[in-house]
């Protein structure tokens, strides 16, 4: 494979009422090339407590999900907490600086969204997405937040559907993950 630069993703979070649902493409693209169409980018953690969908480079990504991983063992319940955590390390430790992916993450309480500048952002308005297709899918969340009726999910579902339309680096396969109360 070339150095062509490697493009991909959608992941959008919703969070309505109780319940919050994270969905992702499963594109895979490397400079012009679909390479896979359903890789799994969102994924749950913590004994399913907690949801996280990624965007960015796979193998750095798995790195921050592991690391993650090990700080909700270590702030058990306590999302918020853990990114910080993650985002500190994420930002100072040399090896982890230079990872490039960003993570969506919510739990029964909280939606964040997490770079390697140290970002963890709480989303206005219950609606965040990251990658290629991330502001396309947020928009049309929104305004179907908005102006109808529909769940969490079925937002999610709709919203990435736009998305894929729209984005020539995210398809309609979708994995679609939920936490209610």
């Amino acid at each position: 494979m070339s150095n062509a630069s490697m493009h991909g993703t959608t992941i959008l979070a919703v969070r309505k009422g109780s319940a919050v649902a994270v969905g992702g493409d499963g594109q895979v693209s490397l400079g012009n090339t679909v390479v896979k169409g359903d890789a799994r980018k969102v994924r749950r953690l913590a004994g399913g407590k907690v949801i996280a969908g990624f965007a960015g480079a796979t193998a750095d990504a798995f790195t921050l999900l592991e690391r993650l991983e090990a700080k909700l063992e270590q702030y058990p319940d306590q999302l918020t907490r853990a990114c910080v955590e993650l985002a500190k390390d994420w930002r100072t430790d040399r090896y982890l600086r230079r990872l490039e992916a960003m993570m969506i993450v919510a739990d029964k309480s909280v939606t964040l969204t997490l770079s390697g500048v140290g970002d963890v952002l709480e989303p206005q308005f219950g609606v965040t997405g990251i990658g290629s297709g991330g502001d396309y899918a947020r928009s049309a969340a929104r305004a179907l937040m908005e102006e109808t009726d529909l769940s969490a999910e079925e937002i999610v579902k709709k919203a990435m559907a736009i998305a894929a339309s729209i984005c020539v680096y995210t398809n309609e396969t979708l994995t679609l993950e939920t936490i209610s109360e």
